[in-house]
């Protein structure tokens, strides 16, 4: 399995996409190719063949045709069709007559090439010529005769001659031009095998070609064949298209019958010839495809460097995070995506070299602030200690007013120092807890001149609520508002439910000078930059009242509004959700 994930690497895995890709494309390309050419040559090979055995049935056709004119001018003479007419009329032809005729007829004889003789009967079959007493019925069958008869004076072909193979055989009927063509004797041909030779019929592409070809009778018998072994003809005729096994060598066979003798021409044509082209196609596919493989496996090998070598920088880079070295990659490559791949790289390596920063100063920060918070806890009931004994040393001296000033002092110090850092969410009764103990002790210090109250709803004080938001802007209130006016001042803090069902609204009012609308926006942009803060530097100001808020329920209508008239005193009011979080020990 660890071999296996050594080699699973993405240049093996473009690599052998590729390859497969190739190899595909390759394999479809060389079978259609291939089978396409196959097809033109294979039929281009047939078609060959086939004109083959087309010019040699036009040579034998031409070969008979020289006889069949030769047999019907001798049919034809005057001297053949006087003495045929004769014998016909029952005046039998002397000797003398019948050597005059042969002479006659072997002047024709001497013109024509490949016959062995020619032979002339009467109607009663007896011999005109040769001089000896045959008969027809002697030389060839009856059958052959009644064929003649039904050719009605056309040469009629009948094959290898029965008593002599060498010889082939044609039989004419003799027809009397002058005697409404009347039956007038017979006229046979006997011809050399030699005569019908095809073998140079394709003037020598045959040779070339290594076709062979072989004439046959009807009978089967062979006329004339070049045949390099000798044949059977029922292995060969009546097999056109197929393949003949002759000796060690197939053959494809392609069968022509002559129209005027019934002859059968048989072509064999040996089953290599018609594959040899395939054969040097299917070589140049194979070796194609070798040099196309060679010459992809290196482009491969090139395209995949190139993609892979920014890719290992890049892991490089990378695994020196680990040792805490964070350097930006040079961007080198002309590849785009590489590019973009390293821009972000570099972007990241930047956004967390300034985030390591800025934990790390965040990390000091806190320290010092835990190192603080350390000292400010040393001993916190030493300052309500402290103000415990100021209270017990007012009550026994009767100064019952300033012990109550002391016990709000010690309940307001608890508030905001006894309570733990993750205690951040109250009621809206212990807010208003809170803001009434630090206007007791306002009271003191202003006597006459404040005057506040509290208004809530029983409801109203369950509501959750981040711990000390109310408190600042009552001071707020009392520094901005009734300590600017001449005279006394009130403040007023409400908490009731809001206009729209599960809020609750709660307002601060006091009735001091009041802000124009040049100042109220000025408070406002202050609010939003977080600098704000209350005069006299007293603590917490509004802006951090109005952050706060965003914060804790982190939404864009969250936050204060301030509505201030000039004289008439200054109202600021927030909204909050009722069941935003549950509050720890509430209800139990």
């Amino acid at each position: 399995m660890n071999r296996f994930g050594r080699l699973n690497t993405l240049r093996n895995q473009i690599f052998l996409g590729f390859m497969l890709v190739m190899i595909i494309v390759l394999a479809l390309v060389g079978v259609f190719v291939y089978d396409q050419v196959s097809v033109l040559l294979r039929n281009s090979a047939e078609k060959h063949i086939q004109q083959t055995a087309v010019q040699a049935t036009g040579k034998l056709d031409a070969l008979l045709k020289q006889v069949d004119t030769l047999t019907a001018q001798i049919s034809t003479n005057a001297t053949v069709q006087r003495y045929l007419a004769q014998e016909t009329a029952g005046k039998p032809i002397s000797f003398g007559e019948r050597q005059s005729l042969q002479q006659e007829v072997r002047k024709y004889e001497s013109y024509a090439t490949g016959i062995r003789s020619l032979e002339l009967y009467t109607t009663d079959y007896r011999r005109l010529f040769p001089l000896d007493e045959g008969s027809l019925t002697s030389r060839v069958g009856v059958d052959w005769i009644l064929a003649a008869d039904a050719g009605k004076g056309r040469l009629v072909w009948f094959g290898q001659d029965p008593k002599d193979p060498e010889v082939v055989v044609a039989v004419r009927r003799i027809r009397l031009i002058d005697h409404s063509f009347a039956h007038g004797g017979y006229l046979l041909v006997k011809l050399e095998k030699d005569y019908f030779a095809l073998a140079d019929s394709t003037g020598g592409t045959a040779g070339d070609s290594r076709e062979t070809m072989g004439l046959f009778d009807q009978a089967g018998n062979e006329i004339s064949s070049d045949f390099a072994t000798a044949v059977d003809a029922k292995d060969v005729l009546h097999r056109e298209g197929e393949t003949v096994a002759i000796g060690n060598e197939d053959f494809i066979a392609v069968q022509k019958q002559s129209e005027a003798t019934g002859w059968n021409l048989v072509i064999l044509t040996p089953v290599d010839y018609t594959t040899e082209g395939i054969a040097v196609l299917r070589t140049a596919i194979i070796v194609s495809g070798g040099v196309g493989a060679l010459l992809f496996l290196f482009l491969s090998f090139i395209l995949t460097t190139m993609i892979i070598r920014p890719i290992l920088n890049l892991i490089k880079a990378m695994r020196g995070v680990r040792l805490g070295t964070l350097k930006p990659i040079p961007v080198t490559s002309k590849t785009m995506e590489i590019n973009e791949l390293n821009n972000s790289y570099n972007q990241m390596v930047d956004s967390l070299n300034e985030l390591i920063e800025v934990v790390y100063e965040k990390e000091i920060i806190q320290s010092r602030t835990e190192l603080k918070a350390l000292q400010a806890q040393i001993n916190p009931h030493f300052l309500f200690n402290t103000l415990e004994a100021f209270y017990w040393a007012l009550d026994d001296q009767g100064e019952e007013e300033l012990a109550q000033i002391v016990v709000a002092m010690s309940g307001l110090f608890r508030y905001v120092i006894n309570r733990k850092d993750e205690d951040e969410w109250v009621s809206i009764r212990d807010e208003l807890d809170h803001a009434e103990r630090y206007l007791m002790i306002m009271k003191m210090r202003m006597l006459d001149r404040l005057s506040w109250r509290i208004e809530a709803d029983e409801a109203s004080r369950h509501v959750p609520i981040p711990k000390l938001l109310i408190q600042p802007i009552v001071e707020n209130a009392i520094l901005h508002g009734v300590e600017q006016r001449l005279g006394p001042g009130t403040v007023i803090v409400r908490a009731q439910a809001a206009d729209h069902p599960g809020y609750t609204v709660i307002t601060i009012t006091d009735d001091g000078p009041g802000m124009d609308e040049e100042t109220v926006a000025t408070l406002y942009s202050s609010m939003e930059k977080g600098y704000a803060a209350s005069s006299k530097n007293s603590g917490v100001g509004l802006a951090n009242v109005e952050q706060r808020i965003r914060l804790y329920y982190a939404s864009e209508q969250a936050g204060l509004h301030i509505d201030s008239v000039v004289g008439q005193g200054t109202t600021i009011s927030f909204e909050i959700p009722n069941d935003f979080p549950a509050i720890k020990g509430e209800g139990e």
